[in-house]
């Protein structure tokens, strides 16, 4: 009888999937090289947060693109980098190692004519790759001689067997959706796994603290924005619709706190300001944001800390 049931499920299951293909894809690359921007770009709204600053994602971020039948689930990765001094950064290459398993295709985004030794780890970890990879060269734009791109096309060719090699600008959009055919190609046949409209598989809360993070990258001097991280403590609509968003700010020094204050707290007026903006344009209501700033020292280094602040997905 439960044979009998389990066949009837599969029927039915490839009944559901007739027409539909769903797949994986897995958005890798050394800090720093648009991955964030390509993702972007694809779903046609911010969702993964980005700025000039390296390191800027942290965590693995799903973005789903349906489209009629086919159903392309992105995963924005963090840049995988040498440093492993701390805990934080030791997770960020985990999630960016993490999200190669399991996926039916994979984008590696180098940077125009550069290539350097984190470029060079990401390409050892792609060896072991059981699915195809394409080579997306990004920031074509930006090439002053577009006669130097053959050549390290060429160079780049030589360094593994890919699927194909495309060259992109994902902040201008240029090549953009040739990219998404190729990816295309090697997308299965299957039942998508998320409804039609829904863009990712991540929290409203989650989205907001990230939100805040990036604005800190962006008003923040080199080095201070990676002793803070983002807790959502409240998130809830008021009896008049208002939606009310407290953030918390961690910081790991106290100059630190004073440096994301600013003089007479201009700097976190600004911080709150363009987040809230943005949150209003994702939540399509009016926003009431509340931000704290606290000290919590070596923060960062601390795995039961990390788990704590939502660094656990890959527990």
């Amino acid at each position: 009888m439960a044979k009998d049931l389990s066949h009837l499920l599969s029927e039915l299951n490839s009944a559901d999937a007739e027409g539909q293909r769903c797949g994986f894809v897995a958005i890798v690359g050394r800090p720093n090289v648009g991955k964030s921007t390509l993702m972007n770009r694809i779903l046609g709204q911010k969702l993964s947060i980005t700025s000039r600053k390296p390191q800027t994602t942290r965590h693995q971020i799903v973005g789903i693109h349906t489209e009629d039948g086919l159903q392309v689930i992105y995963v924005d990765t963090p840049g995988l980098h040498k440093n492993q001094e701390k805990a934080l950064n030791r997770y960020m290459n985990k999630a960016a190692t993490e999200a190669l398993r399991g996926v039916d295709v994979v984008v590696f985004i180098v940077d125009r004519t550069a290539w350097t030794e984190e470029d060079q780890l990401v390409l050892e970890k792609l060896q072991h790759a059981d699915c195809p990879v394409i080579l997306a060269v990004n920031k074509v734009d930006q090439l002053e001689d577009k006669n130097s791109l053959l050549p390290q096309l060429q160079a780049l060719s030589d360094k593994m067997t890919f699927a194909t090699i495309v060259p992109i600008s994902a902040k201008q959009g240029s090549n953009v959706e040739q990219l998404q055919a190729e990816v295309e190609k090697h997308i299965p046949d299957g039942m998508h796994m998320y409804d039609e409209d829904q863009l990712t598989d991540r929290s409203s809360r989650f989205v907001c603290s990230e939100i805040v993070r990036e604005k800190l990258m962006r008003n923040l001097g080199d080095e201070v924005p990676y002793g803070t991280t983002v807790e959502i403590e409240e998130f809830y609509y008021d009896e008049d619709g208002l939606l009310v968003i407290s953030a918390l700010v961690l910081v790991e020094r106290e100059g630190q706190k004073r440096i994301v204050i600013g003089p007479k707290g201009g700097r976190m007026k600004t911080i709150g300001r363009d987040a809230r903006k943005d949150m209003e344009e994702l939540f399509d209501t009016q926003v009431l944001l509340n931000l704290w700033v606290k000290v919590r020292r070596g923060w960062a280094d601390d795995e039961r800390a990390l788990r704590s602040l939502g660094y656990d997905d890959l527990d």
